[in-house]
């Protein structure tokens, strides 16, 4: 009767286990991750916007050659002797008698209405054309960061789809271990009733079950984690339990040829940002030289409002050079060639570093794919030790201790072999990252 409700229970927490993982559960794959990941990750959508915000930026110096056009419509009614004189000449209604000094001293109230288009066209504006260098060669860059950063969520799709599949290679040797122990527990409890055991080593055999089953709780937890982050990736707000349809599995990689690319879109996005802060250094430079635009403006006047009897234009070219203006030019271009020569040193720091971290990962992959045969050697022998040790425990000729040992031990080599399975893909996975083109 107790072996029967013993079995019943551990079928209810076996079953109780499997509900909860069940519950919304969606089997995926890596590509339908990363399509998904590619139309919704907020990460890429705000890199593209900071993109559209370059590309704005750059549409704006299109004001170096296109010209600037304004209108105007302005109303006066006025007393002053200067401005009634020279809005009835505007007007074109002078006549004899407004020469007349007492009415050139003191007029009567005279009305203007004028409509005006105005009309300025830069003609030499060298800094202007430097600091349009300078905002291309920002949106360049910045189409690269946007490259760089799509990279970035292949990479980390990559790394997630893989803590969902060893999450679920932890449950099931969990599982397993959970389901073995309960075995042994029976065996302890047939050989305590039988008086081959004491109490103690009974015991010992249920704390083991309880571990097994806190473990499994958290190897639970662990796939919900992984799920739930995948969903961030995707930007899915329902946050299901997804399960990988690809099993975890080892990668063959070759490392001989890998290298850091200059032609890595963030390398080449820190090239492309040096060299707008030159074209900034060259247009502070150039803005000690005069500039030359051309203006023009036709004018309507009219005492009545929105009326036009009399007009007229004016068309001239204006070369402007602005001398001195308390150093402040010069201190700017101080600052724009301080900041070039940052950027030239942010830019070999950066591949520098780079270099470092590829020898880095190299090392960590042989070492890894080092780990990865001494652990599955590890497992196949302490299954082994397990097997030999189980059934001497059957015969009581094996302490309850051996045997919780070797189970113990059997369970962490097959965790850790999956352990080390993500570790080396990850490696692989972090190692094309740091070498793409």
């Amino acid at each position: 009767m107790r072996n029967y409700l013993f079995t019943c229970t551990f079928l209810l927490t076996i079953f109780g286990v499997e509900s909860a993982l069940s519950q919304e559960k969606i089997a995926i794959s890596k590509k339908e991750i990363l399509k998904s990941a590619l139309e919704k990750n907020l990460s890429l959508k705000i890199s593209k916007e900071e993109l559209n915000s370059a590309k704005a930026n750059y549409k704006q110096t299109n004001a170096v050659f296109l010209p600037n056009i304004t209108a105007s419509h302005t109303g006066i009614s006025t007393t002053n002797p200067l401005m009634a004189f020279g809005s009835k000449l505007n007007q074109g209604i002078l006549t004899q008698n407004d020469f007349n000094p007492a009415l050139l001293n003191n007029p009567e109230q005279t009305q203007n209405f004028a409509t005006k288009i105005e009309i300025q066209q830069p003609l030499i504006n060298l800094d202007g054309l430097y600091q349009r260098k300078a905002a291309k060669s920002k949106m360049q860059a910045m189409s690269l960061q946007t490259q760089r950063t799509k990279d970035y969520l292949f990479f980390e799709v990559e790394k997630a789809y893989m803590q969902l599949q060893l999450a679920y290679k932890g449950k099931e040797v969990l599982i397993k271990a959970l389901h073995t122990a309960n075995e042994n527990k029976k065996l302890a409890d047939n050989s305590f009733q039988q008086g081959y055991l004491q109490r103690a080593d009974v015991l010992n055999v249920e704390v083991r079950v309880t571990e097994i089953k806190n473990q499994l709780q958290t190897a639970k937890s662990n796939v919900q984690n992984a799920s739930n982050y995948l969903s961030f990736l995707m930007n899915d707000d329902r946050f299901v339990i997804y399960k990988p349809k690809d099993s975890l599995t080892v990668t063959k990689v070759s490392i001989d040829s890998k290298m850091i690319s200059e032609n890595r879109s963030d390398i080449k996005a820190m090239q492309l940002s040096t060299k707008a802060y030159e074209a900034m250094n060259k247009a502070d430079k150039m803005s000690f030289l005069p500039r030359l635009n051309a203006f023009g403006s036709y004018e309507m006047y009219d005492n009545n409002l929105f009326q036009g009897n009399a007009n007229g234009y004016v068309v001239g070219a204006q070369l402007s050079w602005d001398i001195f203006k308390g150093s402040k030019r010069f201190g700017k271009a101080q600052k724009s060639k301080a900041e070039l020569e940052k950027s030239k040193l942010e830019y070999n720091q950066y591949v520098s570093q780079n270099n470092l971290e590829l020898n880095k990962v190299k090392r960590q992959l042989v070492d890894a794919k080092n780990k990865l045969t001494l652990t599955d050697l590890a497992v196949q022998q302490s299954e082994e030790s397990l097997r030999i040790r189980k059934n001497r425990f059957k015969e009581g000729l094996e302490k309850t201790s051996d045997l919780l040992q070797a189970e113990t031990q059997y369970a962490q080599k097959q965790l850790e072999y999956y352990q080390t399975v993500f570790e080396y893909n990850f490696t692989k996975a972090y190692l094309e990252f740091l070498t793409k083109e």
